[in-house]
């Protein structure tokens, strides 16, 4: 029989509070013996709550955690060989650093020469040696985050756990304090957790990331795979720059955006498939073009009867023209805004200038489209009723419809509801709607706003609009009647966006 070689296992585990919100649902994660793991997200998503059952800070609803094969689900914290580094350091400032770090192991009881040993083998990890008799409020933030890691780690803990240890840290401390915990890890040979919302931070320091949000973990795996190869629209917008349109897949190695045809790497996405197509800014390249020349250049023009320059790939690449708009130096690169004349926008990144008002080219490898399957078609979908005045119910509302969508279904009658993306009103002022309720996420998608709408009783209704708005903007829902298709329970379209 092969020995199981994951030291934490977290098996369909909710967590609901007492006011009926999750901030856990459904999670598992398998972490092997000496990973580093780092669970990322925004705020509110659960990731803190995550660690907090696998330290057993707080008790799963439904699901179970399991230790070397060992079910801990309600096991109290102590019981459990795992320790625990908090945001707030949580020092003892009536002790020096010692006996700080040695706490633990006096509640143990364990021979005052062990403890003397033991400590200071932990603050020569954690480079504090010759601090032993200093007290903890007179040392830095990154000192005192040192003691706390090495009251931790002089446990000899098969599991450290993390939650957001170097938040309170300015920029360079916390760089400094990235690379130590780096090789630390290393040298301790031990299993690391760690809770960050810095997707830097989770990129630099980890073997895997677990992307989380909304108490569901969207995607796992290596730094490299969830930058290169995000496999939905909320990790290729959380992790770091993108630019995502919507388009079709129109057999294996061969994408539409744009109204143009690109090659690419990716299959098994079928035939004339709607999906979403993510480019890196950095993935772009960029050329400048001559102005008349680019003016009298069709649109639809596949390749450019201009090469663009040296750095520039060579090929039969499907080539893009725009308009420089915006330029602002990042220290190593510029960043660019480019508008297409159809009224596309792209973040682009250079090492080279092109000041606003360039006339440019833009070319992307095939290796560098990434594909993902769309998780939002064209319409929402509702379960409806039709009541007796002749309206339609869903989402906690009565809402009029053109009579014509009624023929054919009587009073009580269930129903499903079809609204456009494109036909939902947003209203400044929540009591015009119908509805209210708040800009819950945002997506750019070239020449639109994909927005996520929640509405205050809990429903998600997802927007297209060109109109601008920040995320936690309360809006009031206004759907017109003619917007409103009512169909049987038993039809569903599906389209592009």
């Amino acid at each position: 029989m092969s020995k199981n070689p994951f030291i934490i296992e977290v098996h369909h585990v909710s967590k609901q509070f007492e006011d009926g919100k999750y901030a856990l649902d459904d999670v598992s994660l398998q972490v092997k013996k000496g990973e580093f793991v780092t669970i990322l997200g925004p705020s509110g998503c659960g990731k803190t709550t995550l660690l907090r059952c696998i330290a057993g800070f707080q008790v799963a609803s439904s699901g179970d955690i399991l230790l070397k094969g060992e079910d801990v689900t309600k096991t109290p914290p102590y019981k459990r060989p795992v320790n625990t580094v908090f945001q707030k350091y949580a020092l003892f400032p009536h002790l020096n650093v010692f006996n700080n770090v040695a706490f633990g192991l006096k509640l143990k009881k364990e021979a005052p020469e062990t403890i003397k040993k033991k400590v200071r083998r932990a603050l020569k990890m954690a480079n504090m040696t010759g601090y032993e008799e200093r007290k903890v409020d007179t040392l830095s933030g990154g000192q005192q985050q040192r003691v706390a890691i090495a009251r931790a780690i002089v446990n000899e803990p098969e599991v450290l756990l993390l939650d957001e240890p170097l938040s309170a840290l300015d920029l360079k401390m916390r760089h400094d304090m990235q690379i130590e915990l780096k090789e630390l890890h290393e040298k301790l040979g031990i299993t690391f957790i760690y809770v960050t919302h810095d997707q830097e931070e989770a990129l630099t320091l980890s073997d895997r990331v677990v992307v989380m949000n909304e108490g569901k973990i969207k995607q796992i795996g290596t730094p490299t795979d969830i930058y290169n190869e995000p496999q939905n629209c909320f990790v290729a917008d959380f992790i770091g720059e993108s630019n995502i349109l919507s388009g079709t897949m129109i057999r294996d190695r061969k994408v539409q955006f744009l109204g143009r045809e690109f090659d690419c790497i990716d299959e098994g996405f079928g035939e004339n498939q709607p999906v979403d197509v993510v480019i890196r800014p950095e993935d772009i390249y960029l050329w400048e073009v001559e102005s008349q020349k680019s003016k009298d250049r069709p649109a639809d023009s596949k390749q450019s009867d201009l090469d663009p320059d040296d750095r520039v790939p060579k090929g039969k690449f499907t080539k893009w023209y725009g308009e420089v708009q915006s330029c602002i130096f990042k220290g190593v690169h510029y960043e660019m805004r480019v508008l297409t004349p159809d009224g596309y926008e792209f973040l682009i990144q250079d090492y080279h200038e092109f000041v606003p008002g360039t006339e440019v080219g833009m070319l992307v490898r095939p290796e560098d489209i990434q594909i993902m399957k769309k998780e939002h078609y064209l319409y929402n979908y509702f379960d409806g009723e039709v009541t007796k005045n002749g309206k339609v119910r869903f989402i906690d509302a009565e809402w009029d419809v053109d009579p014509k969508q009624l023929e054919g279904f009587d009073p009580g009658e269930k129903v499903q509801v079809r609204v456009p993306f494109r036909s939902i009103d947003l209203q400044d002022y929540e009591e015009e709607g119908t509805l209210s309720g708040e800009v819950h996420f945002i997506l750019y998608k070239g020449n639109h706003y994909h927005l996520t709408i929640r509405t205050d009783e809990g429903h998600d209704l997802y927007v297209n609009t060109n109109d601008v708005w920040d995320d936690g903007d309360r809006v009031g829902i206004v759907i017109k009647p003619k917007d409103i298709l009512v169909e049987s329970r038993k039809s569903k379209v599906e389209s592009n966006e």
